[in-house]
């Protein structure tokens, strides 16, 4: 998969990109993920990405103009994306199921919002969706961006080690996970349930369901609604 990002704080991107099973799958070349500085695409030597939003109000409004030129070059340079995503805490909320669309895609652009938004135009005329991690605002898009890249990436076949563990996840089966435990058998007076050391695999699979139920009613009940 290839995915281009487009922000005005490369650094604060490519970070996060080093480390963990993105990086992993970059070095495999299983996914070519590029940082590219917005401010490269301004043509004014101040280099501005915003400007006054019109009609007045607080906050500057990312301009147009260079989104829509970071979006030429890269379609240009690496190919027409098969989504352009822009990040918004207003748009449709990032789930396993939006998760599994994007992965199945082959070129991702993900243009990461600032200050009060980004001109509505973006939205209209180059973005294809627009995501929301959730229902809070941040100062900037690009830890929603990592976000999206972490969630869409660990479902690519080869990006995690063992694959069986994607397919178990939380959401993955419309449920939340069920409790993990490992060693030692007792700590600090916490022993483990006794089924999980029973070898019985058919008891232990009921078990484990039957969390992942009591634990999806208890937290997230909307689920069990859908």
């Amino acid at each position: 998969m290839t995915i281009d990002i487009v922000t005005i704080f490369p650094k604060m991107v490519e970070a996060p990109l080093a480390e963990g099973i993105v990086a992993r799958a970059i070095a495999r070349g299983i996914i070519d993920a590029r940082v590219h500085d917005l401010r490269e695409f301004t043509t004014d030597r101040h280099r501005v990405v915003d400007d006054v939003p019109f009609g007045g109000g607080p906050g500057m409004v990312l301009k147009p103009e260079p989104l829509f030129a970071a979006v030429d070059r890269i379609r240009d340079q690496r190919g027409t994306p098969a989504a352009v995503i822009l990040t918004s805490p207003d748009g449709e909320r990032l789930t396993h199921t939006v998760a599994e669309r994007l992965s199945a895609l082959d070129h991702l652009v993900i243009l990461c919002g600032r200050y009060e938004g980004v001109d509505e135009r973006v939205r209209q005329h180059l973005a294809t969706d627009v995501i929301s991690i959730g229902d809070y605002v941040l100062s900037g898009g690009e830890l929603a961006a990592l976000v999206i890249i972490d969630a869409v990436a660990r479902l690519i076949p080869g990006v995690v080690g063992d694959q069986a563990s994607v397919t178990g996840d939380s959401f993955a089966s419309g449920l939340l996970d069920f409790p993990q435990y490992t060693r030692p058998a007792e700590f600090r007076g916490h022993a483990v349930p006794p089924v999980l050391l029973s070898g019985h695999h058919a008891e232990i699979e009921k078990w484990r369901r039957e969390q992942a139920l009591e634990r999806t009613r208890a937290n997230r009940p909307d689920l069990l609604k859908e």
